[in-house]
């Protein structure tokens, strides 16, 4: 387990290493932060001047050295725009993110895990039909559509729920994160419901499950304490995969929703050339991701003692 476990924080290691290059590099590319900092009328000289004082005429390879330490320790600079720690600010928004993911995965299971058991235990019938109808239109549409439909309608034109904002604490709070949720759970819950039903397709025709049968236990029993629970091993997995894919995702649900979170921030300091905030937000979210997926892995490893070899 002790190897197992090592090997998994090494590939995080890796991957957030591979991730702060990235993001170095691009938001270098994309465009000279003088512009961002001084004024346009700012004579050459002093331009010269100040860029040589931030240390922006060095290479690109010590400066990335330099960013790596002071990242390590926490450091991502401050913000050209705000006079605070970028890492403050992305701190700031992330409960509001992880607030609509979790809730986003939450209805996810909430919606796969009971449609794929039925679809699979009633095969080729109406509610296999529907539950594929609802997988095929659920990675069809892209988010951002989804997420624009249902503020049309449900917060322009209908008026029931808030098209947009984070609302005040308790009720007005969950008005405004029943859209987004929405359309997070949708985005995340096909690719699940899909992976639930396969496996209990499967489980069903096991032995164990015909010897559960044969000792006259409930089909309900069955269905849930023996089929799913041999399921369950894959699709914890995949919805740490998929936890990812949200964050992601909520970059573009929060832009649409005006959501506050570090998807907004991102996307307004990339417009504002904003750099330490965007690359603490990105790396930030790289460390959060990989995090879910070690502890996803160790659980499943725990579960299947046949991983760990």
């Amino acid at each position: 387990m002790g190897t197992y476990i090592a090997n998994r924080v090494m590939q995080m290691v890796i991957a957030v290493f591979g991730i702060s290059v990235i993001v170095f590099v691009i938001t270098n590319m994309i465009g000279d932060p003088i512009n961002v900092l001084l004024p346009p009328e700012t004579p050459y000289q002093q331009r010269e001047a100040f860029r040589e004082q931030m240390g922006f005429n060095r290479p690109l390879m010590v400066r990335y050295v330099d960013f790596l330490g002071d990242a390590v320790q926490g450091d991502f600079g401050n913000s050209f725009r705000v006079e605070r720690s970028a890492l403050s600010l992305v701190l700031e928004r992330m409960p509001a993110t992880l607030l609509l993911t979790l809730s986003g995965t939450i209805l996810a299971t909430l919606i796969a895990i009971p449609m794929g058991i039925i679809s699979a235990y009633k095969r080729y019938s109406i509610w296999d039909n529907l539950s594929t109808l609802f997988v095929v239109a659920g990675q069809a549409m892209p988010i951002f559509w989804l997420g624009l439909m249902l503020v049309i309608v449900f917060g322009v034109n209908l008026k029931w729920l808030p098209p947009s904002g984070y609302g005040e604490f308790g009720i007005d709070r969950i008005k405004h994160m029943i859209l987004p949720t929405i359309v997070l759970g949708v985005f995340l819950a096909p690719v699940t419901e899909r992976l639930v039903r396969s496996g209990m397709l499967d489980a069903l025709t096991q032995d164990y499950v015909r010897t559960a049968r044969a000792k006259g236990l409930k089909e309900r029993v069955v269905l849930t304490r023996h089929a799913l629970r041999n399921t369950m091993i894959p699709v914890i997995t995949v919805l740490g995969l998929q936890f990812g894919q949200l964050l992601g995702g909520a970059v573009i649900t929060e832009s649409v929703f005006a959501w506050p979170g570090v998807g907004l921030l991102a996307i307004d300091s990339i417009r504002n050339a904003d750099f330490p905030v965007t690359q603490a937000a990105v790396v930030t979210l790289a460390v959060i991701i990989s995090l879910v997926n070690l502890g996803v892995d160790l659980v499943v490893g725990v579960l299947d003692p046949r991983i760990r070899r």
